[in-house]
């Protein structure tokens, strides 16, 4: 792993701008749950608070920019590849909203050059205006079962739904992470719910048994509720909050929103995206696919 010099570090931490910058992964352990329509109505969400959001996304389909209606041409990669401009890469994709693709290069972290390394980390510099907070939209497929930016973030959140099937696929997610990578904090964001009871319970059953396996410590992240609201917004490429203000969604959507920005705060010592950067080239050299399928 390269050396971090001075002026990239500087760079980086000029991109960084508030200590308060928060950094959140959101994954789900399988396709249907809404998780990338959760991350765009919650970076709209604290969008409409005066946050400057990021996004960094993994999908190489019916990601963010899409669910804006906006095309997204290219990818980080090619800005490592010296194709691209940063510039040409990153998204403005609604006010106080940017989407940075990185399905290409997030598979292939673990094999970057040093060089490769020291351009990503000088490209990141370029970002500006500083972001309050960093959402990850991570793939579900990711070669290596799950990505490092969901290791390297200060949360996870497990987005999962009502089904018999999406719980058990979010549990053994849950599962793999922490017997492979150790990772044992996580917040769960229950999706379509059709009642706040019905979220509390699927919530408490997850916890329950990840507790008494000594898995892992479960966070209530919240819930949003089944709305045709939601539904109609998305098909005119627009979140909820812009269009239905007052619908049962978008109030959830606030209230996830307003939770996470008052979430407890890593450590001076650990957090910024500094930390984040250095720890995910460190965290892809290091995982391997037979510890996360074991």
């Amino acid at each position: 792993m390269p050396e971090f010099r001075g002026d990239q570090a500087a760079g980086l931490r000029r991109l960084l701008g508030r200590q308060s910058l928060r950094i959140v992964t959101f994954a789900a352990g399988s396709i249907g749950v809404g998780k990338s329509v959760a991350v765009a109505n919650l970076a709209a969400s604290l969008a409409r608070q005066g946050r400057e959001v990021l996004v960094v996304d993994e999908n190489t389909e019916d990601g963010i920019a899409a669910y804006y209606g906006v095309l997204a041409r290219y990818d980080l990669q090619q800005v490592i590849d010296r194709e691209k401009s940063l510039s040409e890469v990153i998204l403005s994709v609604a006010p106080g909203i940017r989407v940075l693709p990185v399905a290409r290069v997030v598979r292939h972290l673990a094999r970057l050059s040093d060089a490769e390394q020291r351009i990503l980390l000088g490209c990141l510099t370029e970002i500006g205006p500083p972001a309050d907070v960093l959402l990850v939209d991570a793939s579900l497929d990711h070669p290596l079962g799950f990505s490092p930016l969901g290791l390297a973030a200060h949360e996870t959140v497990i987005v999962v739904s009502p089904s018999s099937a999406a719980i058990t696929e979010a549990y053994a997610l849950i599962k793999k992470v922490s017997l492979g990578y150790a990772r044992q904090d996580f917040r769960i964001l229950v999706n379509k719910a059709r009642a706040a009871r019905e979220a509390r319970a699927i919530y408490d059953n997850i916890a329950r048994v990840t507790g008494s396996r000594g898995l892992a410590r479960l966070d209530y992240a919240g819930y949003v509720p089944v709305d045709e609201h939601l539904r109609q917004a998305s098909r005119l490429c627009q979140p909820v909050g812009a269009l239905f203000p007052d619908s049962p969604a978008a109030k959830a959507y606030q209230t996830v929103a307003n939770d996470l920005l008052n979430w407890p705060g890593a450590d001076d010592e650990i957090g910024g995206l500094e930390h984040f950067v250095q720890q995910l080239l460190l965290l892809s050299q290091r995982i391997e696919p037979i510890a996360i399928y074991a």
